[in-house]
């Protein structure tokens, strides 16, 4: 029996090489660890074959989603995409921008706006010609293929595990305005389970919940918008200001634009929408167009109300300026407000991690079982309840200004791949059918990759370590896959036999006094003794891992 390490091997050995050959059939045998790690360097940056042939992938023979249903209409897919970007951010890190750009923070709210606006277009049309499940990683698969396209999906899933973590912490912290004896992390962890049922009952239920609860976010916050229009409580200034000056403003474009966030969940739902080629572009537009609109005008009312300095210390400072002109009942609207945004971007968010794992678990670089789909509800239960896990993990720390910027970055760089990927198709494949083209094609998605690279600049420099270590722990999961199981406990094997080598080394020298250094009589012992330990102990853990590969085979 061959070992199911190969799997992966096998399959880069039926595809066209990067030379762009002829895709020849190969029988399953076993190759050597250079030729793994020759055949991975080679189409590392591969940028005509991949895993799938991107032709067969287009026309839905290899990539095929006739087990995930198409249940969600125009309505449905447009609330998805409002209700994942309005999240609890408008509501919890409004203040901390405000300090950034002061009352500048209303043309940074358009601003952002249009940025995002720029890359939802390539979603759009991207979206429109190929709807399969995966969002950013499928586009950047049929574009690219190699590493690029597995680091477009590691970004992608990690980003909206943290997106998930963030409205949850954000959801928990707003309920503490109103009750502070709770427990923030306990109540985002609770939170975070709700929605991981809902998510595993089915895409449909997904979408009903999305779309109620955006209906009564939408009524609740346009009370709040009229309200503060009318009042004439309004102790703020609308005059044009900026604390930090432009660098303020740009930082203050970086961190608040979160907010424009988790409408390209659309994207990544597309597998189960009715008429892709139609429903996907048009939700995509009007949540977009939306969301500038609603924004702009919460930040309007903010200012018009209370100064930014006031803002400074609030947890929640939509509630604190509703109190300003609603009183208590103000805190109460926004409150639940914020509560239902928060949990409108959890159910998104929860809901699109599991599918871009389950396309990398398609394509082999994620464990099988992601995906697995639920006998009774079809969904990928399995990439739903890990991701759950994990986004559980995060949101344990509470902390929300660095699940903000490492949200951040892991979308800012999935809209670079995506405009990427945009413009890579319209060349590769000219004639491919698309129901929707970008406008003003290719200054739109060069814009948006300029804009993109212009916000990474002003993120936090913690962030970008932080998006660095994702890059590299991406980068090992990636060459463990390409190299397989068994391969890598050869490797692993080696590496501890050489290390009980060189203690068994070192402890020689050391007992025969051949170091040049003068060690008492007791130190030698110790440090024999603990050379000797080691030496065994990875004596014995590298002869474990060579006896398990060989039981594999």
């Amino acid at each position: 029996m061959h070992c199911g390490c190969y799997s992966l091997d096998l399959r880069i050995r039926n595809i066209r090489q990067c030379a762009g050959t002829r895709r020849v059939e190969h029988k399953p045998e076993r190759s050597s660890s250079f030729h793994v790690c020759l055949s991975g360097f080679r189409c590392f940056f591969n940028c005509e074959r991949d895993d799938l042939d991107a032709r067969e992938m287009l026309a839905g023979r290899q990539m095929s989603n006739q087990h995930l249903k198409r249940e969600l209409g125009l309505l449905h897919s447009t609330m998805m995409g409002i209700g994942g970007a309005i999240c609890a951010g408008v509501f919890v890190t409004l203040g901390y921008a405000a300090t950034l750009a002061g009352t500048a923070l209303i043309i940074v709210m358009i601003f952002c706006g249009v940025i995002n606006l720029l890359t939802m277009l390539s979603y759009a049309e991207l979206g429109a010609a190929i709807p399969s499940a995966g969002g950013e990683y499928t586009f950047a698969k049929a574009s690219f293929g190699g590493f690029i396209s597995f680091a477009t999906g590691w970004f992608e899933w990690i980003s909206n595990m943290f997106y998930a973590a963030f409205s949850a912490v954000g959801f928990a912290y707003l309920l503490s305005y109103v009750l502070p004896i709770l427990n923030v992390s306990i109540v985002a962890i609770i939170v975070i389970a709700i929605f991981t049922l809902i998510n595993i009952k089915g895409v449909k239920e997904t979408g009903r919940t999305e779309t109620i609860l955006v209906i009564i976010l939408v009524i609740l916050l346009g009370v709040f918008i009229v309200l503060g229009l009318l009042t004439n409580q309004a102790a703020g200034n609308l005059e044009l200001s900026a604390p930090a000056g432009l660098p303020g403003v740009f930082k203050a474009s970086a961190f608040i634009f979160v907010v424009y966030l988790g409408g390209e969940a659309i994207a990544v739902a597309q597998a189960e929408i009715k008429e892709p080629g139609k429903t996907i572009p048009r939700a995509i537009i009007l949540s977009c167009l939306f969301l500038i609109l609603l924004y702009t005008i919460i930040a309007y009312v903010v200012f018009r109300v209370v100064p930014p300095a006031s803002l400074t210390e609030q947890t929640s400072p939509l509630a604190y300026v509703a109190k300003q002109f609603m009183g208590e009942v103000g805190v109460g609207i926004i409150t639940v407000a914020g509560s239902i945004a928060a949990m409108t971007s959890v159910n998104t968010s929860i809901m699109a991690q599991s599918r871009v794992a389950y396309a990398l678990a398609r394509d082999g670089y994620f464990p099988k079982s992601f995906f697995n789909l639920h006998k009774r509800f079809g969904t990928p239960h399995i990439a739903i309840l890990i991701g759950a896990i994990f986004v559980s993990a995060t949101a344990a720390t509470g902390v929300v200004n660095f699940v903000t910027y490492a949200t951040d970055f892991g979308f800012i760089i999935g809209f670079i791949f995506v405009n990427l990927s945009l413009i890579k198709l319209r060349r590769k494949m000219p004639n491919l059918t698309r129901p929707f083209r970008v406008p003003l094609y290719p200054l739109t998605p060069i814009l948006g990759i300029a804009s993109s690279l212009f916000l990474i600049f002003f993120l936090e420099h913690g962030t970008l370590i932080i998006g660095a270590e994702l890059f590299l722990f991406g980068l090992l999961v990636y060459y463990i896959r390409m190299v397989g199981y068994c391969r890598l406990c050869i490797a692993i094997g080696g590496m501890n036999l050489g290390i009980s080598a060189f203690s068994a080394l070192l402890a020689f020298l050391i007992v025969s006094n051949s170091l040049p250094i003068m060690l008492s009589s007791n130190t030698t012992l110790i440090l024999f003794s603990f050379a000797c330990l080691v030496s065994i102990t990875y004596f014995a853990a590298g002869i474990l891992s060579i006896t398990t590969r060989n039981s594999g085979e």
